[in-house]
Order: structure tokens, then C-alpha cells, then sequence
């Protein structure tokens, strides 16, 4: 009896110790916070490492994930579930080990208008991220996505510094050309024109302006475009309408128009979809050492 609860004894310390240690190397979510000199703030940001980050010595691919109107970098670890989607991703090896930064950005449309957000982004977050965090400092080894006004400021980065991004994927981006419906919060929250909306400001932020530099660049940004059927804000007209001039112009670029309006069922259920495409396209882990 006494041999048979110490083998007992044996078996549930084993059991204990394997559960301990595949915790220490499961993948994670962490909120940290620094101070931005283009904000004049501290800023916080929520980051996914892949399983064993913390005890491989890889630099890994980043992918930066840009909220909606309003929203927060919080929204793609709640309604999005980066976390599992991601650990689902690189199990299937469908992408490789990577590590996701989801900023704040309140309604700034990632512009320096409200706040230098534009400038936070490339002065203030890369290099922290790449100071901080063992993840690639190569276009190779540096993606971007986001959803509706995430979608708008992720096609404004890769239009403009497309030397910097090896893919997007953009999410019923809120990329209205010429101008925003009468219900799109870009006319209500004060970035484009404050008190009122202010067509001019729109016209040379949106990314019509961008277009002549960045082909001029030769440095074409592969792109993820999507948008549900039944977008309240009509975005599967301007999605499919961005995809059309990528085309024309020869440039690599996938359209899925899905059921849905424009909501986390969408974005939820395309961000694997978009995930996989970007990955296409990304540099793998390297040794750090």
C-alpha cells in the first residue's frame, strides 16, 4: 500500500512539475508603459510574446496591431483574442514565432493632429519596442494591421514609409475617398477639423495624397484588404475600390469581402485570415546572439 501511494506520490509531483513548466513557456500578454517625447506622456501598449520567449535567445518578427475609433490595444486581447489565434497560427506553422504590439491611440486616427501620434509611432514606440523587446529591426521583420481607423493609419504608414513594412493587413479600413459618410466618426471626434469637420484637412491626410510617393518609392507593401458586406459605413465599396487601384498598378494586394457589418465578428473572424497573409511575407527568428 505504501509503495503504491509513494508511486502515486511520484506521479502527480511529475504531472505537477510538467504543468508548471509548460506555463513558464505558454505564450503571454503583458501591458507595459513608457514615456513618449512625441506625446509628452507616458503611453502604454499591450504586447503578445510567442511561447518561450522568455527563455529562447531569438529576435522575432513584430506585427504592430492598430485599434478603431475609441478603442484600445486592450480590444485585440478581449474581442480579437489575438493570443489564442496567434499560439493557433504558429502551431500549425502557418507563421513563425512572432511577437504583436497593440498601442493606444485613443481617436487620434494615428495622425499628428489631436496628439503627435504619427510620430509616436515611428520616434517613440519602434525604438522602445526594439530596445525592450528581442524582436527584428529589418523591414523584413516588421508588419502592421489594423481595423477601421487602424485600417486608415496602417495604409497612411506602409503609403509613406513603405522601406519600413514587409505587409499590411487592413481591416474594413476607414479609408473613405474622397470623403467620409455623414455617419463616420472621422466628422464627429474633432481630428480632421475642430469644431467642424474640415474637408481640406481630410483630403490631405487620406491616402490619394500618399499614392504618386509611394510608387515612386518602387518599394510595393503586400496587402491584406477586407470589409463586410453590410458595413453600416459602406466600406466594402472603398476596400474594394483601394484593391482596384493596387491592381491596376501592379501591385500585390488580396481582397475578401465577408458577411458582416462592421463589427468584431468581422475582425475577428478575419484576423487569422489576415495574420497568415502578412506572415507570408515576414522574416523568420533569428538567433540573437
Amino acid at each position: 500500500m505504501h509503495q503504491l501511494h509513494r508511486v502515486w506520490r511520484s506521479l502527480f509531483l511529475a504531472a505537477g512539475a510538467l504543468l508548471l513548466s509548460s506555463a513558464a513557456f505558454a505564450s503571454d500578454v503583458v501591458t507595459r508603459e513608457f514615456k513618449s517625447n512625441a506625446l509628452g506622456r507616458e503611453w502604454k501598449y499591450e504586447v503578445y510574446l510567442p511561447t518561450g520567449y522568455e527563455t529562447s535567445r531569438l529576435s522575432y518578427p513584430v506585427l504592430y496591431l492598430l485599434h478603431g475609433n475609441g478603442g484600445s490595444g486592450r480590444d485585440w486581447v478581449d474581442k480579437g483574442k489575438v493570443q489564442s489565434v496567434a499560439d493557433g497560427l504558429i502551431a500549425s506553422g502557418d507563421m513563425p514565432p512572432a511577437v504583436i504590439v497593440m498601442p493606444d491611440a485613443g481617436v487620434t486616427w494615428y495622425v499628428d493632429r489631436k496628439e503627435k501620434m504619427e510620430t509616436a509611432v515611428l520616434r517613440d514606440l519602434f525604438p522602445e519596442v526594439e530596445k525592450t523587446l528581442r524582436v527584428l529591426r529589418t523591414r523584413e521583420g516588421r508588419l502592421i494591421g489594423g481595423l477601421s481607423m487602424g485600417g486608415y493609419g496602417s495604409l497612411r504608414f506602409v503609403l509613406k514609409y513603405p522601406e519600413m513594412f514587409a505587409a499590411a493587413a487592413l481591416l474594413s479600413p476607414a479609408i473613405y475617398a474622397p470623403l467620409p459618410p455623414p455617419n463616420s466618426s472621422a466628422r464627429k471626434v474633432g481630428t480632421f477639423g475642430e469644431p467642424a469637420f474640415d474637408e481640406q484637412v481630410w483630403t490631405s491626410l487620406n491616402y490619394p495624397s500618399l499614392w504618386q510617393g509611394y510608387l515612386a518609392k518602387k518599394m510595393p507593401v503586400p496587402m491584406y484588404i477586407n470589409s463586410g458586406d453590410d458595413d453600416e459605413f459602406m466600406i466594402e465599396a472603398d476596400a474594394t475600390k483601394l484593391y482596384s487601384l493596387l491592381r491596376a498598378n501592379r501591385q500585390p494586394a488580396e481582397l475578401r469581402i465577408v458577411d458582416g457589418a462592421h463589427n468584431w465578428g468581422v475582425w475577428g473572424g478575419t484576423l487569422g485570415d489576415a495574420m497568415k497573409y502578412v506572415f507570408r511575407y515576414s522574416a523568420k527568428p533569428v538567433s540573437a546572439e
